[in-house]
């Protein structure tokens, strides 16, 4: 399990709007890992999540060294 870098909080799902996180943590999609499987169009057919928590989901991926599914 990859440790938390000084840009990633410990728990990612605390750098996103409640909701966001809420939403996230539903689905089953608590590590950056789980994330990484979906397309950025997968996880905004998730309810509670909007497209301004992309950014923030994009930047802890990159820092982690990973990224969203491609299409």
């Amino acid at each position: 399990m990859p440790r938390a870098s000084a840009k990633t909080p410990k728990n990612f799902l605390d750098a996103l709007s409640r909701p966001a996180a809420a939403a996230l943590a539903h689905y089953g999609y608590t590590t950056l890992e789980k994330l990484s499987k979906l397309t950025e169009k997968e996880v905004l057919g998730l309810h509670g999540i909007g497209p301004g928590s992309l950014p923030t989901l994009r930047r802890l991926l990159k820092a982690e060294g990973l990224g969203f599914k491609p299409r």
